[in-house]
């Protein structure tokens, strides 16, 4: 399984270079989207992730049921519940380094909870330019990532380990996407979204805020920094 993840991240990246100019329309009406969402996915999203269960999600579901094993997914969710969230909620596949596959002026709404950490910064700020991009004016952006102020007071507080390997140095050898590129704090993100453009940029609360279905969406209350501007 460890093979299947690898050419899945392989052909990805291929896919997206190849593909890296080709934009839609987010199909029925839906104005809302989240970015490297993993599993943390709610209706009426259009839900963006490189994943092995993103690449699957649109497969028969016996291959759901053999993809769960693989995905570490396990580690969280019953294969029942798994299966339920690849067949009722709508995935696209594809590596965010490379863009967002959306048309400009399409969306209200962009969510990204825990995943911009997990990129290089030029590349963080590539993907809040093209968050603003397809954003319609007056669209909001939520961005969620590990509190750099948080993983700070860990090491004051004596839990250095915990620091070291919870936020600085994650390490899966299993998934390069799971590794930790940069960290931010309120003062650092608000400024990168204000470099790419975004306005009213807003320290928020967990599930406090203007993006819809907060309920289902934010998590980690502890060590989470919620940040919301508006393009």
């Amino acid at each position: 399984m460890k093979i299947v993840r690898q050419i899945v991240e392989g052909t990805t990246r291929v896919f997206c270079k190849l593909k890296r100019h080709q934009r839609i329309v987010p199909p029925g009406g839906l104005d809302r989207i989240n970015l490297g969402c993993g599993l943390a996915v709610a209706k009426r999203w259009v839900n963006i992730d490189g994943s092995l269960s993103a690449f699957f999600a649109a497969f028969p579901p016996f291959v759901h049921k053999i993809i769960y094993r693989a995905s570490g997914a396990n580690r969280y969710y019953s294969c029942e519940e798994y299966c339920s969230l690849l067949k009722n909620h709508i995935f696209v596949h594809h590596d965010l380094a490379y863009g967002i596959p959306i048309r400009n002026d399409a969306v209200n709404f962009v969510y990204s909870s825990h995943f911009l950490e997990h990129l290089f910064l030029d590349e963080a700020l590539q993907l809040l330019r093209e968050s603003f991009r397809v954003l319609k004016a007056g669209g909001v952006i939520r961005v969620c990532v590990p509190d750099l102020a948080f993983a700070i007071s860990l090491y004051e507080s004596g839990e250095k380990e915990k620091m070291l390997s919870s936020y600085f140095f994650v390490e899966d050898k299993g998934s390069s996407f799971s590794r930790h590129k940069y960290m931010y704090d309120f003062e650092l993100l608000k400024a990168k979204m204000e470099e790419v453009g975004f306005k009213d940029v807003i320290l928020c609360t967990f599930q406090n805020g203007k993006t819809p279905d907060l309920e289902i969406l934010d998590n980690r209350e502890e060590d989470t920094l919620y940040v919301e501007g508006v393009k």
